[in-house]
């Protein structure tokens, strides 16, 4: 059997000596023609592979160079040197893939982000990126974890729909009608007839429609895959193809929303602080180096596991969206005319908005809740006040928002009444209606946009650098 192979992250952890093994990996570093670096993608932490001298010739030797893969038999032994209780005295060395020194792009030196974007098909060879996703492993494995041990069923919404949930129109068509020859009506439309489905169709920004329609008969389930926003933004926040986690509950009201989606935050956090310790400790120290280049009044307060523990073991801090923009109104950043977007009710908040009430006024996540109804979608409950809806945003340091939530329309009428003030076609979402008409229930449900969650917990400034294959305007690479 070719992979009888241990793992080098297995091997540093026992730190067991005299004992033989076979390692697999790729070559980091190779000194003096005796020390090997090979790391094979468990951990950061380099396995030295020291070769006997003499025991290869001048080309085989040359053919390890940083980025060659190789197959190394041997014994385990005390490490002299620091960082390590094992080296592995190599008995048998096989050259698996060889590697261009001059032409691989990755050579044993610090290389900046931006760089590493444009060799995204490599950037996992790297420390950084390979923390990264092992990071983000952990907190989709914690995301399951949580959901399963409360008694959630999982379901899996459709990637293609003909429904826009958020109504923006920011959605990316899917059609199997010829560019060159599209057919029309005579008013000058696309004629839909022959199309695969026979109407309009795009991919999913949302599961939360049809996942209230399993909620509504299953009580309590989540959603977890990727939707799609064909919004043309070049930020550092925002991606054309991103994961959401969407949980809806049958039963619930805006509090117990709240409450849910602040327990599953800790959770997924406390879940990766305790699997993946050195990846963490590594992005933390990699954070205070990036940390060092900016001005004094740039820099975080907290470092990354100091920002972590804070918010996992510090209750959320609640405000409606009334009291936050007359906080941001008393602001000193307001009076001195700071904010670059204005300020007042009504208004959909922005990041710097939310990134102060955070950041700069509470010190701690916050949960905004009862936003006005002008800014919010059709299907959040309306508050007594006829002003507000029964919505929810959780607001993170260093990201803004990070959950959107709200207690659903469970009444018919109300629901209708606000469909039809939106423009919302009534007549195509017979199906959504139904859930009011038969059985209808108080319910509530929020989405967890899964990059910034990644972004948050390693401490990764740019959401580009958190998901493997970024989707964004005029890129698609990979």
């Amino acid at each position: 059997m070719f992979n009888k192979r241990s793992r080098i992250k297995d091997l540093l952890a026992n730190g067991h000596q005299n004992e033989e093994a076979v390692v697999m990996g790729w070559v980091r570093t190779f000194r003096n023609n005796q020390f090997i670096a090979l790391n094979d993608g468990s951990t950061n932490n380099n396995l030295q592979v020291v070769v006997e001298l003499g025991a290869h010739d001048d080309f085989f030797l040359k053919r390890i160079t940083t980025g060659s893969s190789l197959k190394v038999s041997g014994t385990l032994v005390a490490s002299p040197g620091k960082g390590q209780k094992v080296e592995l005295k190599a008995k048998s060395i096989e050259i698996l893939g060889d590697c261009d020194a001059e032409a691989y792009p990755l050579q044993p030196k610090k290389h900046s982000l931006e760089f590493l974007r444009e060799i995204a098909h490599l950037r996992f060879r790297t420390s950084t990126f390979s923390s990264v996703f092992r990071v983000r492993h952990a907190l989709a494995f914690a995301i399951h974890k949580f959901f399963n041990e409360k008694g959630f069923v999982y379901l899996h919404t459709p990637i293609i729909t003909a429904s826009d949930a958020e109504g923006a129109g920011e959605t990316f068509r899917v059609t199997t009608l010829p560019f060159d020859n599209t057919p029309r009506n005579d008013d000058g439309s696309v004629n839909f007839k022959d199309d695969f489905f026979g109407r309009p169709t795009n991919l999913t920004v949302s599961g939360q429609l049809e996942g209230e329609l399993a909620a509504l008969a299953l009580s309590d389930i989540y959603t977890f895959g990727p939707t799609f926003r064909a919004e043309n933004s070049n930020t550092a926040r925002h991606l054309a193809e991103f994961w959401m986690i969407e949980p809806e509950m049958a039963f619930y009201d805006l509090e117990d929303n709240m409450v849910l989606a602040e327990e599953f935050i800790r959770y997924i956090i406390r879940y990766a602080m305790e699997n993946n310790k050195e990846d963490l400790a590594f992005l933390a120290q990699r954070l205070e180096e990036e940390e060092k280049q900016k001005p004094q009044a740039e820099r975080s307060e907290m470092g990354l596991l100091e920002k972590l523990e804070f918010v996992i073991n510090s209750p959320f801090e609640r405000v409606t969206y009334t009291e936050a923009i007359d906080i941001l109104m008393a602001s000193p950043a307001y009076k001195k005319k700071k904010f670059k977007y204005e300020v007042k009710w009504g208004i959909d908040m922005q990041s710097e908005h939310e990134r102060y009430l955070v950041e700069k006024h509470f010190r701690k996540p916050v949960i905004v809740t009862d936003y006005p109804k002008d800014i919010k979608a059709f299907y959040m409950r309306q508050n007594d006040d006829g002003k507000t809806v029964a919505a929810m945003d959780i607001l993170a340091p260093g990201i803004g928002e990070i959950v959107g939530g709200s207690q659903r329309e469970e009444r018919l009428h109300k629901l209708e009444e606000r469909m039809k003030d939106m423009h919302i076609p009534i007549k195509e979402m017979w199906w959504y209606l139904d859930t009011r008409r038969f059985g209808t229930v108080p319910h509530a449900g929020f989405g967890l946009g899964f990059e910034r969650m990644v972004q948050f917990v390693t401490g990764m400034t740019n959401i580009r650098d958190v998901i493997a294959f970024p989707r964004t305007p005029k890129n698609a690479e990979f």
